[in-house]
């Protein structure tokens, strides 16, 4: 098969695990709830239940990552972490207690930790001009899945039968309806992933090796510094080229440049630079923003607007076309400008977005119409600013951070954003009655990260060869 197909499936695919994910989202959401009270469990199992899908993918993250680190292989890992998807789903099928239900999203919750090594990979097989496309693109395929989720519990919501032993019912069956999907995805992903470099990057393998040839020794831990791209060592058109190009290059960059990229690697080094800190404080503060809105949307509706389920539903449906539009356009316009351009346009939305909240929705006046227009302009521009700070940060971090250790590093990225997905609900939850105190921490947050990134501007960029040379030597 041509390598350029196998690369197109391979993306497809993970296009396809990231929409389950949001599809997951969406039909446990609605009924979760309710399935706990016929449990007979107490109200803060929600917010248990919702934050431990979180707490294990966070804690699993970095662990998955560094085993892709390691392997350089992504495909057994999707494989196994789908394990966990499936047997967490059926543990909530089965739900014959509280305990078994919350155990049910902390087992599910583990094969989301895969994401970092997802992420790792698409750093390694895609070239930086590219990236934050392709990453904008993958990101709205979790988008479509949250918006087409809702349509599969129309027909969930019907179903009254037993499965053997077992009820199924609108609340338990999305358990065994997302078990099925991702088995299901288990056969796409053997039939149609691929753990491949890119394409182009064959040619310049080629001219690295002829330029060492050249080259005399001194020159020899520039090419082969900490920080180089790794794809440059591993261009090959197939599994078995990759590993006997690999092994003729070990002479030449040394083994451990093959076999253990955590050597000589320094977690202080790597995160606590200034522009790595600067990305991560955007990835923790947009997650913790939107999480906290999300949670208090659906009890300012009711309250103002006395939005019933059909309005509420109507309402996420619009709010996922913005969103997903968004990130079509983010993709586009990442092919235009710099990623730190992207970053600073997102970032002044989002400020605008929030100062327009307190001004108009904190003390709402007027009528029901100019109270209503106020608050769908609010969520439209905290929804527009969001595809432009996600998709930048992502980018930008998998640029700043050592591309041979980057499933290790997406993993912390993404540990970070699940801890904020944690504690923005548990913000905005106590606070829905008093959203000045609410909304002015989310201000005070954004204003914060907007000043790193303007002090920070001429350092969000995608370091030269030769300062990633300098910060190896640095390092080492």
């Amino acid at each position: 098969m041509d390598n350029h197909l196998k690369r197109n499936l391979t993306f497809l695919t993970i296009g396809l695990i990231f929409m389950l994910s949001g599809i997951e989202y969406a039909v446990i959401l609605p009924t979760i709830w309710r399935y706990l009270q016929i449990l007979e469990a107490p109200p803060y199992f929600l917010g248990l239940g919702l934050s431990a899908f979180s707490l294990t993918g966070l804690l699993t993250g970095p662990l998955f990552g560094f085993w892709s680190d390691r392997s350089k292989s992504t495909k057994s890992i999707i494989l196994f972490s789908n394990l966990f998807e499936i047997a967490g789903n059926f543990m909530y099928f089965i739900g014959y207690s509280k305990w078994l239900l919350l155990c049910s999203r902390l087992v599910a919750g583990v094969g989301a930790g895969a994401g970092s090594s997802i992420f790792g990979f698409l750093t390694r097989s895609t070239r930086p001009e590219e990236r934050a496309g392709i990453f904008a693109a993958i990101m709205a395929c979790r988008q479509a899945g949250l918006l087409v989720g809702p349509a599969f519990n129309l027909f969930l919501r019907l179903c009254d039968f037993k499965l053997g032993p077992f009820v199924v019912n609108k609340y338990t069956s999305p358990g065994i309806f997302m078990c099925l999907l991702w088995v299901l995805v288990q056969f796409v992903v053997l039939a149609m992933y691929w753990d491949v470099p890119p394409i182009s990057s064959e040619g310049g393998a080629v001219m690295v090796e002829m330029k060492q040839e050249e080259n005399n020794e001194e020159e020899v831990p520039l090419v082969g510094s900490d920080e180089e791209p790794v794809h440059t060592y591993r261009a090959v058109n197939s599994d078995q080229l990759e590993t006997s190009t690999s092994s003729e290059m070990q002479p030449v960059h040394g083994a451990s440049a093959v076999s253990d990229p955590f050597k000589n690697f320094s977690a202080s080094r790597e995160f606590l630079r200034e522009e790595v800190v600067v990305l991560l404080t955007a990835q923790f503060i947009t997650l913790f923003n939107q999480t906290a809105l999300e949670t208090m949307v659906t009890p300012l509706t009711q309250r103002y607007f006395s939005f019933g389920e059909l309005a509420n539903s109507l309402m996420y449906s619009l709010c996922g076309v913005e969103v997903i539009l968004g990130f079509f356009f983010v993709r586009w316009l990442s092919r235009k400008v710099e990623d730190r351009v992207v970053l600073a346009v997102g970032l002044v939305i989002c400020c605008a977005a929030c100062i327009w909240c307190l001004i108009f929705l904190c003390n709402p006046r007027g009528g029901y119409g100019w109270e209503l227009s106020a608050f769908i302009i609010g969520v439209f521009l905290q929804l527009l600013g969001l595809p432009f700070v996600a998709v930048s940060q992502v980018s930008l971090f998998s640029k700043v951070t050592a591309e041979k250790t980057q499933g290790f590093s997406q993993g912390v990225r993404r540990s970070v954003g699940g801890l904020a997905t944690i504690l923005g609900p548990l913000w905005a939850g106590g606070l829905t009655n008093n959203l000045y105190i609410m909304l002015g921490m989310m201000l005070a947050l954004l204003i914060m990260i907007t000043v790193m990134t303007v002090l920070s501007y001429g350092r969000l960029i995608e370091p030269t060869p030769v300062q990633c040379a300098q910060s190896s030597d640095s390092g080492g």
